[in-house]
């Protein structure tokens, strides 16, 4: 099993992970000495049915419902359990508390609050996709921290500077008053996989520029890896190359388009119907703090697709 402890181990993992992924693309198929890249059929989905057990990994409330609602609805329908996991409850939101507060000034009392705020959304989101309540989990770990979480601070707490917390401070998460840090983010993180014993996880793609996405990819990764599920792993993007997606707003009928920063990874489509395109706008539209400041990114994830890449 894969224990890595600090930084330099964590941080070796991830440009492991990136540089397979470079060299494939740059070099071509394996046959002329290049990392191997999983096949483009690799990155297809399973079949979808009542023995499906999908935990959708996210790092922030709504990254759930912009990526994965449409599979999160397929496997409901038939008859599969669906759970989603929050990493963070997105308390690092200065812009969202700004326009909320009318207030130039902020507080960790407020960015706990807002966090209770975006809790209460992603719930009413999850809700409206059909997983159910005892299925909707968070950790309560620090916005903006989860990569340091996993290289810096795997033993040594560290205190968010939104929130001025060093343990989880929200009663209704798994794990109120854990510590943060790597050791505690990944003890939790397993007690999940235990609860749901996930036969398919949809989690961050280590490419995405956003460092909390890499750091619930490496999270994820590391965690599949070493109780030999990996293959069970598919990822998605949300923050995938300047401008993208692409046009930004609601845009009926068009699919989602490949991510710059998947440049040569093979991607799997998966469509999603009329009625699915519609619950995933409600759901979207479920989260009002996130709409007022990012509506135009938000809304065009709202997609006739999903796409997914197998894991690195």
């Amino acid at each position: 099993m894969l224990r890595p402890h600090g930084r330099n181990v964590a941080w070796l993992f991830l440009a492991l992970i990136g540089a397979a992924w470079a060299a494939a693309a740059a070099t071509g198929p394996p046959g002329d000495g290049a990392a191997a890249l999983p096949a483009a059929g690799a990155a297809a989905l399973p079949p979808l049915d009542g023995a499906t057990s999908l935990l959708v990994v996210a790092p922030h409330p709504d990254d759930e419902t912009l990526c994965c609602a449409g599979v999160i609805q397929r496997v409901v329908r038939a008859g599969g359990r669906v759970g989603v996991v929050w990493i963070t409850s997105g308390d690092a939101s200065f812009l969202d508390l700004l326009l909320i507060e009318k207030s130039l000034t902020g507080s960790a009392s407020k960015q706990r609050a807002l966090a209770g705020r975006r809790m209460r959304e992603a719930r009413a989101a999850a809700s409206l996709l059909g997983v159910p309540d005892e299925r909707q989990l968070f950790l309560g770990y620090p916005d903006r921290g989860l990569l340091e979480l996993l290289t810096g601070h795997h033993d040594t707490a560290y205190t968010s500077r939104y929130t001025a917390s060093a343990a989880v401070p929200y009663a209704d998460a798994l794990s109120p008053g854990h510590a943060y840090t790597g050791a505690s983010l990944e003890r939790d993180f397993a007690a999940v996989l235990e609860r749901i014993r996930p036969t398919l996880v949809l989690a961050p793609s280590p490419r995405d520029s956003h460092p909390d996405h890499r750091g619930a990819a490496l999270l994820t990764l590391r965690a599949m890896a070493g109780r030999g599920e990996l293959t069970s792993v598919r990822c998605w993007i949300v923050h995938g190359g300047e401008g993208w997606p692409s046009p930004r707003g609601l845009s009926p009928g068009l699919p989602l388009t490949r991510a710059p920063l998947l440049d040569g990874v093979p991607l799997a489509s998966f469509e999603l119907t009329p009625a699915e395109e519609d619950s995933k706008l409600a759901a979207v539209r479920a989260y009002p703090t996130q709409l007022m400041t990012l509506a135009p990114f938000l809304l065009a994830f709202v997609r006739t697709s999903e796409s997914f890449s197998a894991a690195p």
